[in-house]
């Protein structure tokens, strides 16, 4: 029985070293980067996407999703927000122009020293999707229209 656990832990050894070696050191960059520029983040996920690392994770009570390249070099920080956490310019415009809409989706992106909002706005006819120039104004970064089914 203990050659049995010896050979199976050996072999689970062997496919984790296996498995590591081939992504491994950009991995423990972004690990290395994470870590260093987030000291107190919780709950924290990783998923390897083709192009880039996703990482979850909580910090101060708030979700967060990080993006990393495959360099290991931070790409942006995502979160979701209420529309209260708008810029006031962007908030008031949104009210005033999209009056009879709802919003089913709304983020923030910090990246190089910017920040962009994305909102998702629908009514029964149409999703529109906005995005922010700065904190002044919106534009339209796409439109459609609901099906009739």
């Amino acid at each position: 029985m203990k050659k049995v656990i010896l050979s199976l832990a050996t072999v689970l050894m062997i496919g984790i070293s296996a498995f590591a070696s081939g992504n491994d050191e950009v991995n423990q960059l972004a690990v290395s980067n994470f870590n260093k520029e987030f000291v107190s983040a919780r709950n924290i996920v990783w998923e390897q996407k083709q192009d880039y690392l996703k990482v979850t994770f909580t910090m101060n009570e708030q979700v967060l999703f990080a993006y990393y390249n495959n360099n290991g070099d931070l790409q942006a920080i995502v979160r979701n927000i209420v529309s209260s956490q708008l810029p006031i310019n962007l908030l008031t415009d949104m009210k005033k122009d999209y009056s009879g809409f709802w919003i089913s989706d709304l983020f923030e992106i910090a990246s190089d020293d910017q920040t962009t909002y994305y909102v998702t706005l629908e009514n029964a006819d149409k999703k529109i999707v906005l995005k922010s120039n700065g904190a002044e104004s919106w534009g339209v970064y796409a439109k459609t229209k609901k099906s009739m089914e």
